[in-house]
């Protein structure tokens, strides 16, 4: 008979780990950096870190997963979400994957720094993969060490917990932890490198394959593997689609599609920025994934791209993510073209992103600006009108759009509204002062708006409230972060503890926490962590 362990417990933890049972195992056990053949995963241990501390825990995703707070914060949870040991049940392995990077065919890729420790199943039935970033060297580790430091990993661990209280698709994180050890960086790779404390996040998702997974075995013309990863990604993932076969496959390749648009038209509505959406950083499930280089759009300019090394073509670019996941999507309709043999109904499933996107997309700013409905006559120029008077503007999109819905603009005097407007506007631009031509644009616009939602007539509470429902008020502002970064490496985690707090209520004004809404300060505007990134971990 089985031990009956108690509640919220981490030895009630359910585990059944479907990866590693179903798919093809590397053969060879060794953590050397080399190329693996015909292998989904390679079995792999995390490092020990007898040092580690813990930092901080969501207590959402361990409600999630069955685990009590006072079970979080016991040195036994350290010890397993450091990699230090490992509960029965628990399988650790790293993925094998390929992918484009920056356009271009990169080949094997895999779990450089990422090892998975198994697959809870909670009391809901919901399949929850654990993986910990940053525990040690894998078979994928290439040129890196397989450790992450502690900046990054407080980027990842706030960033993906925000997201998914903003209500995008998202990884989750349970814990980031110190590990007591300190990695060498080069942050900007400027021939720079320093010493930084090491750190651990535990990623959660019910599953962590990408697109670039099913790039590999096509790659290497292993037409067998390749069908076995879809076979179970379909099974487990997409099981309402039925039993696979060619018909299967492209009905799970038309929703991968959906799924994309959707997480795409998130980003674009509360201005996320990805900024290395290479194809091995893309969800099969449409999840964000793998917080690297990202950053937060604050003054309104679709050129902009967090990541330095994407600094001169900009791929990555805000006004780009839409474009670049239909490009990705194509790369992925290439690797499972073996399973469907059919060009024209992968190019129509392609099309139907296009157009799930500009539907999502169109809809998404119905809503951003309080309207009940899309009027395409009127609605497509006013769109693309503001689009670009923010940006001529260097207009703080959060501060913007949250402020936009807080004016009445029922009243019949227009012009009463229209002062209340350009007050809102100076408090809002980056812009030392605005020109008159970009002053009457906005007039313009503004009185143009007034007249539109007129045609939804309602109580100006009613619009305010859907207004407040899709335009936050708080987001993780890049400075914001460093802030506390730069806290945290002094060993002070009351402004990480605090940040992360306010990011569970984004939409709603919380009393005493007016500094996480100011626009981005003028020493943020170059200072590195708050303006451009690098993919250095």
């Amino acid at each position: 008979m089985s031990a009956v362990h108690p509640l919220g417990t981490l030895d009630a933890l359910q585990f059944d780990n479907s990866f590693v049972n179903t798919l093809p195992a590397d053969q060879i056990i060794d953590t050397n950096s080399r190329p693996v053949d015909k292998a989904c995963f390679s079995p792999v241990e995390p490092l020990p870190f007898p040092g580690a501390k813990l930092v901080a825990y969501s207590r959402e995703m361990a409600q999630e997963l069955g685990l009590s707070p006072l079970e979080c914060e016991s040195e036994r949870f350290v010890k397993i979400f450091s990699g230090t040991e490992l509960l029965p049940g628990m399988q650790s392995y790293a993925s094998c994957y390929g992918g484009h990077q920056f356009g271009n065919w990169a080949g094997q890729l895999g779990d450089g720094r990422a090892i998975n420790l198994g697959e809870v199943v909670s009391k809901k039935g919901q399949r929850w993969a654990l993986q910990l970033k940053g525990s040690g060297p894998t078979p994928y580790s290439r040129n890196a060490d397989g450790f992450a430091v502690l900046r990054s990993s407080v980027r990842e661990f706030l960033c993906s917990e925000a997201m998914y209280h903003l209500r995008v698709p998202t990884t989750r994180a349970l814990s980031l932890l110190t590990t007591g050890a300190e990695v060498e960086r080069d942050m900007f790779y400027n021939g720079n490198p320093q010493m930084e404390p090491g750190a651990i996040v535990c990623r959660v998702a019910p599953t962590f394959i990408r697109f670039g997974n099913f790039e590999l075995f096509t790659s290497r013309n292993q037409t067998d593997i390749l069908r076995q990863l879809a076979d179970y990604t379909i099974r487990y993932f997409f099981p309402h689609l039925g039993k696979p076969d060619k018909e299967v496959y492209l009905q799970w390749f038309n929703e991968v599609c959906r799924l994309t648009a959707r997480l795409i038209t998130e980003w674009m509505r509360v201005g996320f920025v990805h900024g290395v959406m290479n194809t091995d950083n893309m969800s099969i499930i449409g999840q964000t994934i793998d917080y690297g280089p990202y950053g937060w759009l604050e003054d309104y300019d679709p050129y902009w791209t967090p990541n330095t090394t994407d600094a001169q073509g900009r791929r990555y670019a805000f006004g780009k993510q839409p474009e670049i996941a239909h490009w990705n999507l194509s790369r992925l309709a290439n690797a499972i073209y073996p399973l469907i043999e059919d060009v024209p109904a992968l190019e129509q499933a392609l099309a139907l992103y296009e157009e799930s996107y500009q539907i999502a997309w169109r809809d998404m700013m119905t809503s951003k600006l309080g309207l009940l409905a899309f009027d395409h006559d009127i609605d497509e120029l006013l769109f693309q009108d503001l689009m670009r008077n923010l940006k001529n503007g260097s207009i703080d999109m959060t501060l913007f759009f949250r402020n936009l819905g807080n004016l009445d603009i029922s009243t019949s005097n227009n012009h009463q509204s229209l002062d209340q407007f350009m007050h809102m506007l100076s408090d809002v631009s980056y812009l030392e002062k605005m020109d008159s031509q970009l002053e009457q644009s906005f007039r313009d616009w503004f009185l143009r708006y007034c007249e539109r939602s007129k045609q939804d007539p309602r109580p100006a509470d009613g619009r305010r409230k859907q207004m407040h429902a899709v335009n936050p008020l708080y987001v993780l502002r890049n400075y914001l972060a460093q802030e506390a970064i730069e806290a945290a490496e002094q060993g002070d985690n009351k402004l990480l503890h605090e940040l992360h707090e306010v990011l569970k209520d984004p939409y709603t004004e919380q009393q005493g926490k007016e500094r996480f809404t100011r626009k981005r300060p003028d020493w943020a505007l170059n200072k590195a962590g708050c303006s451009m990134l690098s993919c250095s971990s």
